[in-house]
């Protein structure tokens, strides 16, 4: 059983995720799946990946333009080289892409299929009905050009797939998920993100069953030439004023135009919250129990936000812009990417994950604590505005290796320190 869980619309954007940030993408991608797999199983992965301001979120935290386009391609892409050579290990499997990889995800579901057991035959028809629905029974703008398949050994799955429309410079993104799904053709979607183009055929609408019945008998009982003929006959028709049958609601998610993180983009009282519990759990359960080398209070903040993107509810992520304070941006919005603080979450997650593994979930734990405790001090919490916060992130940006695709950030001085030039890759 399937259904689309959401959608979102996003400014189109081009360009390349450089590779130093796409390497680090694919290993903190890879291990918050890991974690969450760790926590609340596989299903609860494909579920948050099926949720589009969850998916928003997720990139956002990995450095990504906060409200691109591009965080679908480069999320996906990332989870598929990081997750990879964990498949048998997770049971989970990342298919297809960006253009011709798309294309080659049946085959690939086939071949895992006739490896793990599930019918690889069944799913990779799932995957062509997904595209054809989101590109010809949903006819709304949006040429797709990107389909990306999340599969578990159980056979259960979730589909992020996404459209361009280069005339309005938008890109939309649409969800499915492999739950509660009655029908590939009638109301199937778990979400759709975009926003409005004008008027769409929507022939998968709960309320267009008699237009698809209609269209079956039509070609049935008097073929294509028949089609031609009543369609030439046709008249406009009335507006319909019956506005009583129930629509399926979705999230929605619509990301602005601009490219700099604003206040109104930014629930801050729980940016307090999550600056606040680093300040409070930080020194009782990182330096002594982690015990990471250099781990320092930068790094705890981020943390923060990682723990709500690991064991936040849905309702939590309306603001994905919040996100990108964690790790910045490649494009220095809403600040430089802070290299040696996201490496630091990373070892520290990797570490934790690692040991989780071993039955010693301590670390693991200790991470859950920073997400409770933000929910907990954000009602009370106070803190910098937004602007002086990402102020003080671009004041620190050299010492803390930041990087962009403009470079390196230099002090104010106009130099960059030792360390920073020691770890250009």
């Amino acid at each position: 059983m399937t259904r689309r869980s959401g959608s979102a619309d996003l400014p189109l954007h081009y360009g390349r995720v450089p590779l130093w940030l796409g390497e680090r993408m694919a290993r903190l991608g890879s291990v918050i799946c890991e974690a969450i797999i760790q926590h609340y199983g596989r299903d609860e992965l494909l579920r948050r990946l099926a949720h589009p301001f969850w998916f928003q979120s997720f990139g956002a935290i990995m450095g990504m333009d906060w409200h691109s386009s591009g965080i679908t391609t480069s999320v996906i892409g990332a989870l598929k080289r990081g997750l990879t050579p964990l498949a048998g290990e997770l049971g989970l499997h990342v298919c297809g892409g960006r253009g011709n990889q798309s294309r080659r995800t049946p085959a690939e579901l086939e071949q895992i299929g006739a490896k793990i057991g599930f019918d690889g035959t069944a799913l990779a028809q799932a995957s062509r009905l997904v595209a054809k629905v989101d590109s010809a029974a949903v006819q709304d703008g949006f040429d797709l050009y990107l389909h990306g398949f999340f599969v578990t050994d159980d056979g259960h799955w979730t589909v992020v797939q996404q459209g361009m429309n280069g005339d309005n410079g938008l890109a939309r993104r649409y969800h499915w998920h492999s739950e509660e799904l009655g029908s590939f053709v009638e109301a199937p979607h778990a979400a759709i993100e975009g926003r409005s183009a004008g008027n769409i055929i929507n022939l998968t609408d709960a309320c267009a069953d008699h237009a698809r019945e209609a269209q079956i008998a039509l070609l049935r009982e008097h073929g294509p030439d028949g089609i031609v003929r009543e369609l030439a006959a046709l008249q406009p028709a009335r507006p319909s004023t019956d506005y009583s049958a129930p629509q399926l609601t979705l999230p929605h998610l619509v990301m602005p135009a601009h490219h700099d993180v604003r206040p109104q983009d930014v629930m801050v009282r729980r940016l307090h919250g999550a600056l606040a519990a680093a300040a409070d759990r930080g020194p009782a359960d990182f330096s002594e129990l982690l015990l990471v080398p250099g781990i320092g209070a930068r790094t705890v903040r981020s943390l923060a936000m990682v723990a709500e993107v690991l064991h936040g509810a849905p309702c939590r992520f309306s603001d994905p812009a919040r996100f990108s304070l964690a790790h910045g941006g490649k494009d220095r919005q809403p600040f430089a990417v802070p290299i040696k603080v996201y490496d630091q979450t990373i070892a520290v997650l990797r570490s934790a994950v690692n040991l989780a593994k071993l039955g010693q979930d301590d670390r693991l734990a200790a991470i859950a604590r920073l997400d409770s405790e933000s929910r907990r001090l954000e009602r009370s919490a106070t803190g910098p505005t937004l602007g002086e916060y990402v102020a003080e992130e671009r004041s620190r940006s050299p010492a803390y290796s930041g990087r962009s695709v403009f470079g390196w950030e230099r002090s104010v001085a106009g130099g960059i320190d030792a360390e920073t030039r020691s770890r250009r890759r």
